[in-house]
């Protein structure tokens, strides 16, 4: 999303991270709740995130069923969480960013500064467990987005398309795999 806005120390109240948009490019597979990782952006990340690792991240749900991949830029350090998505024009499709924290995080809050499209925002425990989702839907006319906050806890935030992961039936209790 257009970043970190606060949290206990980083997030919300400590060190203002923003994060944003995204590249680009991809396919538009973004509607196929069966994507698999065949349908994930070769071109993702690109443009100010090209320099990014990047990593294939996949929900499961509590059955183990596969309920979605992206190609997710990773951001882990203070300057690329307050960056965010926010220097990115779009999101291609079945692609996102994890906002990796050292440690996990009582209070964040995302925020949208910069952005010019919708997103989800999955805030995921320690163990990979989804904690809560937004559908952060784009700043309106005359918004930059500073003032749209998305709070929730965690050590990792998947940031993907807006409504991704209604299309695919993630919810709260899914949980994440990927390696860093």
């Amino acid at each position: 999303m257009a970043g970190e806005g606060s949290e206990s120390g980083e997030a919300a109240g400590g060190d203002d991270e923003t994060g944003g948009g995204s590249a680009d490019g991809g396919t538009d597979t973004d509607t196929n709740p069966d994507a698999n990782t065949d349908d994930l952006p070769t071109d993702w990340p690109s443009g100010p995130y090209a320099d990014y690792d990047a990593t294939t991240v996949t929900v499961r749900s509590p059955e183990d069923d596969e309920l979605g991949a992206v190609r997710a830029a990773i951001a882990d350090t203070g300057d690329k969480r307050r960056l965010g998505l926010s220097d990115a024009p779009s999101l291609p499709a079945n692609a996102g960013m994890l906002f990796v924290f050292p440690d996990p995080r009582d209070q964040l809050t995302f925020i949208m500064p910069d952005m010019s499209f919708g997103i989800d925002i999955v805030y995921v425990d320690a163990e990979r467990t989804i904690t809560r989702i937004h559908n952060a839907p784009e700043p309106g006319p005359n918004e930059d987005g500073s003032e749209q906050e998305y709070p929730g806890s965690g050590q990792y935030v998947l940031e993907v398309p807006y409504e991704w992961t209604d299309r695919r039936g993630v919810g709260v209790g899914d949980s994440l795999a990927f390696s860093l």
